[in-house]
């Protein structure tokens, strides 16, 4: 059931338009006494979610008793980071998630039906894990904040991935990044429609019944300009608002190519990205496009790490992001890997399978560091001022040396594919 529903490509909300299409939903939903906020966390600084969850307090006072951002696997939000994404909210509202200590399984998606949906990928049942707090809170409204955007693991973000990744824990989190793998990011980005999405609406729909939740999606897209628009804006209960939201995304944020560039330029705002667990959606979102035999630039001026959690970034360094099969064969051999079926994921996502060239231009990892992982180093200084930033169009550009490339300011705001790659 739609409560707000408005968005089209070339729709462009301001910030009053999104704080009204809140109130509206709001106001249909009746007073609420106990309400717990669900938004992302920094690393969807541009999904508009920070200024919808600040309106939500404005909008419930006292009776806004929690905020939870859905972390997942990634570290809390220092103050900082919550004073910009959530102007207004005060800190002693606002609950960390530990993936590994804070939550409960509500059930089991059973194995034949896993098995079913994934082609016989998978075949145990999946456990759904929640934080406690959603799950025994008891409050009467949970708003669960997000944008939909090409995901790498489900096809689409958001939905209720923002409850069962982003509030997870550590089983229900490694088989869901390990299924999404094991099937095969190509098969499945910019889909709504996937076999992670089947079971985790199969999930919801055993389990979470007595869940009073609503979603709030958003949908974001660059102006010609470069600078982002919002393009929608769907509140609502079950799976509508994401079905809704995701239809729009794949117009919004699914760029389509007419030839495989040979060269790829990505840049990673240092205000959000980190670590590779989460540059590498650089890889991810354009492994679609690059030809074969091409190569990847990341410029990455505040990339110190691999993985943000101390063990996985362990994992990362020791394994390295190896082709598909070398990776499988590491997690049948290996305990410490098959324990943490997240960072296997995550090392098949971030491999080009040996098909292209990647090469980090990181601002606090050594040489050492980068080629102990399988990519190739650049030094960060040279590569900006080949490369720079400040003087790049977002699209086709070309070098000083007559070369033509493709530079994408922000990896993490869509999907790029050369046309001779979709069929």
């Amino acid at each position: 059931m739609l409560l707000f529903s408005q968005g089209s490509p070339t729709t462009d909300l301001t910030d009053d338009d999104l704080r009204a299409a809140l109130r509206s939903a709001l106001d249909q939903l009746g007073p609420r006494k106990n309400v717990l906020a669900i938004p992302p966390d920094f690393t969807r600084f541009h999904s508009r979610a920070g200024l919808l969850t600040s309106e939500i307090y404005r909008y419930y006072g006292e009776n806004l008793k929690d905020v939870l951002p859905a972390l997942g696997t990634h570290v809390p939000m220092p103050a900082h980071q919550l004073d910009e994404m959530f102007p207004g909210l005060p800190h002693d509202l606002v609950r960390p998630h530990r993936w590994r200590d804070d939550v409960v399984t509500i059930g089991e998606v059973p194995a034949d039906y896993v098995s079913e949906v994934t082609d016989g990928i998978w075949t145990k049942e999946w456990p759904a894990q929640l934080n406690k707090l959603v799950w025994e809170g008891g409050h009467d409204l949970i708003l669960s904040v997000g944008q939909v955007v090409p995901h790498e693991v489900i096809g689409m973000a958001n939905g209720n991935k923002n409850l069962f990744v982003g509030t997870g824990g550590v089983t229900g989190i490694n088989e869901s990044h390990f299924i999404g793998a094991a099937y095969g990011m190509e098969r499945m980005m910019g889909k709504a429609d996937t076999p992670l999405r089947r079971i985790l609406n199969k999930a919801e729909e055993l389990f979470c019944g007595k869940l009073p939740t609503i979603y709030i999606q958003t949908v974001v897209g660059p102006r010609p300009d470069g600078s982002l628009a919002t393009r929608g804006i769907f509140i609502g209960e079950g799976s509508e608002p994401f079905e809704a939201a995701a239809e729009l995304a794949v117009q919004v944020n699914f760029t389509q190519l007419d030839e495989e560039p040979e060269r790829i330029v990505c840049y990673l705002d240092p205000t959000e990205f980190h670590s590779t667990w989460l540059g590498n959606k650089s890889i991810y979102r354009t492994r679609m496009a690059i030809a074969t035999g091409g190569e990847l630039t990341v410029l990455a001026p505040a990339v110190k790490e691999f993985g943000e959690d101390p063990e996985i970034d362990r994992l990362i360094r020791k394994y390295g992001y190896r082709t598909s099969p070398e990776v499988m064969e590491f997690v049948e051999k290996n305990e410490d890997l098959a324990a943490n079926l997240s960072a296997a994921a995550h090392l098949i996502h971030g491999s080009s399978e040996g098909r292209f060239k990647v090469t980090y231009c990181p601002g606090h990892l050594t040489r050492e560091e980068v080629e102990g992982v399988g990519y190739e180093y650049r030094d960060l200084t040279e590569a900006l001022a080949y490369y720079d930033p400040n003087s790049l169009k977002e699209g086709w550009n070309t070098d000083r040396d007559g070369n033509r490339f493709y530079y994408i300011p922000n990896p993490a705001l869509g999907l790029w594919a050369a046309k001779s790659r979709l069929g």
